[in-house]
């Protein structure tokens, strides 16, 4: 697919500055983000073109930044804080959206928006072939060894993972020798792994796994962990931090490894 133009539809925390700067470094000659205010970091500005600021739930305004710039292929990178969800104010356009959905979740919710984008000619795609270097492959692993107990309670909470994801309920699970002790849900994830890791008891050993829907759609909602997830970890007694491998990726590497060393967390993907 030639693409010489690329929006970022740039949501919080460093993932949309990573698509950034992969997606120059392959040969993409212009980049147009869309960045959400007080979500998005001021960053993008200085690795983007152009940069449209605007507030959750301005759909109009979203794919007129991108018309108006000559942008007909976008990726989503980046999360909006949960919160700010029920404080959306939607213009018109992103109001009708909204009315029409019976199930509002990642899946239907993104969704309906790469409709109303394609309706206007900008046709939401991967941001996968740019992430290719971030996502670890199955058998990743960096920390202390796993035990017989702990691989079995990875391959519980696996199982356990996937249901729930069918479900649209969270990607997430944290177990303990067979017993669940925390679902994400709405909270997200890093919340869910504080939750989970501070029901383990004083002597910690929490197992915690992140997976993918079996028909997850990569174009939006990509399973990521970065330093702030394994920090979340380490100050809640997690003990393994299992990802879905060639489907999560593992933003701020070098931090991530520092920290997993710190706490002397194994973070493995399976």
């Amino acid at each position: 697919m030639q693409i010489e133009a690329l929006g970022i539809i740039a949501g919080s925390k460093s993932l949309p500055l990573v698509v950034a700067r992969e997606a120059r470094a392959q040969g993409i000659k212009k980049i147009v983000a869309v960045a959400f205010t007080n979500e998005t970091s001021a960053e993008i500005e200085s690795l983007a073109d152009q940069t449209h600021w605007i507030k959750v739930g301005q759909l109009s305004k979203l794919i007129d930044s991108f018309k108006k710039s000559g942008v007909r292929h976008c990726v989503m990178a980046g999360q909006v804080a949960p919160k700010n969800l029920f404080d959306v104010r939607p213009d018109l356009r992103g109001l009708g959206l909204l009315l029409r959905l019976k199930e509002k979740n990642a899946r239907t919710v993104f969704g309906a928006i790469a409709n109303e984008l394609k309706k206007e000619g900008v046709e939401l795609i991967d941001a996968t072939p740019w992430l290719q270097s971030e996502m670890p492959a199955k058998g990743f692993h960096l920390g202390p060894k796993l035990t017989n107990e702990q691989r079995e309670d990875i391959a519980f909470g696996v199982r356990l993972a996937k249901e729930l994801s069918k479900m649209e309920i969270g990607q997430t699970v944290v177990v303990k020798e067979g017993t669940v002790l925390a679902v994400e849900a709405f909270e997200g994830t890093d919340a869910c792994l504080s939750r989970g890791g501070a029901l383990a008891g004083k002597d910690g050993g929490a197992v915690a796994v992140k997976v993918a829907r079996d028909d997850h759609d990569m174009r939006f909602d990509i399973p990521c962990i970065g330093a702030l997830t394994v920090q979340a970890c380490g100050e809640s007694g997690v003990a393994v931090l299992a990802i879905e491998g060639g489907k999560t990726l593992v933003l701020e590497r070098e931090a991530v490894e520092g920290l997993v060393k710190k706490h002397k967390i194994s973070l493995v993907a399976t």
